[in-house]
């Protein structure tokens, strides 16, 4: 039975390695992501092998098995525990194949009073990228609470677009790796309290970051840094409006996404080399 009670205490994940992993891939998993993300036939860059750019935001999906390896060490359950928020840091382009070394850690564990937040950090010489995890009824040890959550500008956003998921969306995207059943399973869609499976977080923040670098004459492949906050789901079929303010003094571009419903990723930020 999985209860608060059985789990261990989340301070004890503050520094914790988790271990290193082999990950290999081949253009033809480079493409299936493109795919899964929106590309379309005419994006040659994103879809055919002969010129392949590997969108940066690919390799979230390879460092995913972190988040496995804390859940499976007994520090959150998967029924309940959220992806709350994402951070990449682009070191150097992803190659159309190849094997990449990944080593992970937890960073930091935040203390939100009801629930906690595990920061698990995944890095290779192509990118380092940290995952936050939000887990219920793990709060409440007295720990710092964390950095609040950054916000979005109130001025109007001065880009925008509109990018329009599939119903076919979800069952697609999970083929880049992460298969949770929320993403497919009906029952357990309906067990979280949603009409029918979601969108995953990581497949909404891929649709941003592949359109947000033409709003400013940019490649997708130029993306350098990026950074969201995971506020509410998507229902695969609905529309995504995409909205950017003008660059930040930093050079950084304040971005978020909203469905008709609800703001679906906030406080972004994403940076160009």
């Amino acid at each position: 039975m999985n209860t608060v009670d059985t789990l261990k205490p989340a301070p004890e994940a503050a520094g914790l390695e988790l271990g290193t992993r082999l990950v290999s891939y081949t253009d033809r998993e480079a493409i299936l992501y493109a795919l899964a993300v929106g590309a379309a036939a005419e994006d040659l860059d994103l879809v055919f092998e002969r010129d392949l750019r590997v969108l940066p935001t690919f390799g979230l999906g390879l460092g995913l098995w972190a988040c496995d390896e804390l859940r499976e060490r007994g520090f959150f359950y998967s029924t309940n525990s959220l992806h709350a928020g994402q951070r990449l840091e682009v070191l150097g382009l992803l190659p159309p194949s190849g094997e990449l070394e990944l080593v992970a850690r937890v960073t930091d564990v935040w203390d939100k009073g009801s629930a906690a937040i595990f920061d698990i950090e995944v890095g290779c010489e192509h990118f380092r990228a940290v995952y936050s995890i939000f887990a219920p009824g793990q709060g409440g040890w007295g720990g710092e609470r964390g950095p609040s959550a950054r916000r979005d500008p109130e001025a109007a956003p001065t880009r925008g677009a509109r990018l329009q998921t599939s119903r076919e969306s979800a069952v697609l995207y999970r083929l880049t790796g992460d298969r949770h059943l929320i993403h497919v399973d009906p029952e357990a869609a309906r067990a979280i309290g949603r009409p029918r499976p979601i969108l995953h977080g990581l497949c909404t923040l891929g649709y941003a970051a592949r359109s947000l670098p033409a709003l400013f004459g940019r490649r997708p492949d130029e993306t350098a840094g990026l950074e969201a906050r995971f506020a509410a789901s998507v229902l695969p079929g609905d529309p995504l409006e995409l909205r950017a303010w003008e660059p930040l003094d930093d050079g950084s571009v304040p971005f978020s996404v909203a469905t008709p419903e609800a703001v679906v990723l906030s406080g972004g930020l994403i940076r160009f080399g």
